[in-house]
């Protein structure tokens, strides 16, 4: 009556709060969705980390290294393997769902 208990479930939470995983963005992407990822993982806007990388990339080419990685192990939304982990089933011979 009144609390927000709804089901079982206080204020409206689900029961995915605080299961949150880093997926490479389908929507908020310019080129991978890395970006667009990480920032709908942490909670800030997507620019501030583009931002982030370009400064590492000016202060020495870092962000571009730091941003192919995250490009390759990071999932993108809607799967559970990234695009390593099919360059290596590739590679070992085994079929790929890419």
């Amino acid at each position: 009556m009144g609390v927000g208990w709804e089901n079982g479930q206080a204020g409206g939470m689900n029961e995915n709060f605080g299961k949150k995983k880093l997926r490479r963005s389908s929507s908020k992407r310019i080129l991978t969705g890395v970006c667009g990822g990480i920032g709908e993982f942490v909670g800030v806007d997507a620019i501030l980390v583009r931002l982030a990388f370009a400064v590492f990339t000016l202060l020495g080419g870092s962000g571009i290294l730091l941003y192919v990685i995250a490009w390759l192990v990071m999932p993108e939304e809607g799967t559970d393997t990234s695009v390593i982990e099919h360059i290596i089933r590739n590679f070992q011979g085994k079929q790929s769902n890419l």
